[in-house]
């Protein structure tokens, strides 16, 4: 794996599938605006945040209590020149257990500090691992975006 990729790593005193679950739960912890399927190997969906994001991800590796895999299939930045910088990167989520707590390592493999995006991206996703995710694991309740239709009913 690319040692200049983004990393970030916790632990928890829940179980590896609990981990696992909360993984696969994206609509708890990143977007409730996803699109499609996000437990299965094989699995696509997309991931949408206002004109600022749009992703598309399908799931390459799956194994339960242990690991998954997204491919970025397809990407778009309202804020980058480049809109291959995510395209064809991978996200990885690594579960061990140590000891009497699990640890979750994420690695967006291929996101590296030369690319534009990298510190918005990079800030990002550190919210939403060690604090949604985390939360959604450690509480039940993550704090994913809401969905755009509700966002727009709040602000009128």
């Amino acid at each position: 794996m690319n040692e200049r990729s983004f990393t970030t790593t916790f632990s928890v005193e829940q179980s590896p599938k609990e981990v696992f679950d909360a993984v696969g739960n994206v609509r708890g912890w990143w977007s409730e605006e996803i699109q499609g399927n996000t437990n299965d190997l094989g699995d696509e969906f997309a991931y949408r945040r206002t004109d600022l994001h749009r992703c598309r991800m399908r799931l390459t590796e799956v194994v339960p209590g242990k690991k998954v895999v997204w491919r970025v299939l397809d990407n778009y930045f309202s804020f980058t020149t480049d809109q291959a910088e995510w395209k064809d990167t991978e996200i990885h989520f690594e579960i061990t257990r140590i000891g009497d707590e699990t640890q979750l390592q994420f690695t967006h493999v291929g996101l590296v500090s030369e690319h534009q995006c990298f510190d918005v991206c990079s800030k990002a996703w550190s919210f939403y691992i060690n604090s949604s995710l985390r939360d959604l694991i450690t509480t039940g309740k993550g704090a994913p975006n809401p969905r755009e239709t509700e966002r727009s009913d709040t602000a009128a």
